[in-house]
């Protein structure tokens, strides 16, 4: 693993990147405000991806401070511009300093991070092949939505269902190959046994088939 300071327009942003050995794709987490690159359960779905050959690349999307302010005043957490924009400068830095030429980059995105990853990906358009949704809030990307060329998968508990109703929402804007998936008995954090190992799965078979074919032709 390498400790990585990505510079961004007026700040910088501490992650964490591992790329696997021969990995040609790479994962980019991009999380809800009050998660971080060290919860437990983002490290964990990054595990499953790195044993499916995938590397991954988990930061912060705001400042240690803007999170101290965001937890007193909640004004950031649906800043879905700003949220995009720090993506799309660290997926740009990726690319272009981070990772080797032909690298192909994917999306995992929780909470409001699903409706930055998706406005990103129709922002970079080729550069990103594809995106999942973890119990996210995709409809805050709007018609957006439309927009996206990267394959989508939205996870979804079962037991969440005012955010299904969102996600089903979003999942008839969205016009690129796209999966509406529900995990049984699952709360909106995936806490019940074995709930995360099933999101974890699905989304690394997800990235693992539409990341590694391209790069390796």
């Amino acid at each position: 693993m390498a400790e990585v300071s990505i510079p961004l327009k007026g700040v910088r942003l501490g992650g964490e990147l591992i790329l696997p050995q021969g990995g040609t794709g790479l994962i980019l987490f991009a999380h809800g405000s009050g998660s971080s690159r060290h919860s437990p359960r983002n490290q964990f779905v990054a595990q499953r991806f790195q044993q499916a050959g995938l590397g991954t690349l988990l930061f912060d999307l705001l400042t240690a401070e803007e999170e101290q302010s965001e937890a007193r005043t909640r004004h950031l957490r649906f800043d879905i511009d700003l949220l995009t924009e720090r993506l799309v400068g660290v997926t740009r830095w990726a690319l272009d300093e981070g990772t080797p030429k032909d690298t192909c980059i994917g999306y995992f995105g929780s909470s409001t991070g699903a409706a930055a990853a998706l406005k990103a990906a129709a922002e970079l358009g080729q550069d990103v092949l594809g995106v999942v949704s973890r119990g996210g809030r995709p409809d805050l990307a709007g018609n957006t939505l439309r927009r996206v060329t990267a394959p989508t998968l939205l996870i979804v508990g079962g037991d969440d269902t005012q955010v299904i109703a969102l996600n089903e929402e979003a999942y008839d804007l969205l016009r690129c190959e796209k999966a509406l998936r529900i995990v049984p008995g699952a709360s909106h954090l995936f806490e019940e046994p074995g709930a995360l190992e099933i999101v974890a799965d699905m989304a690394a078979d997800w990235c693992e088939a539409r990341l590694a074919p391209i790069a390796r032709r």
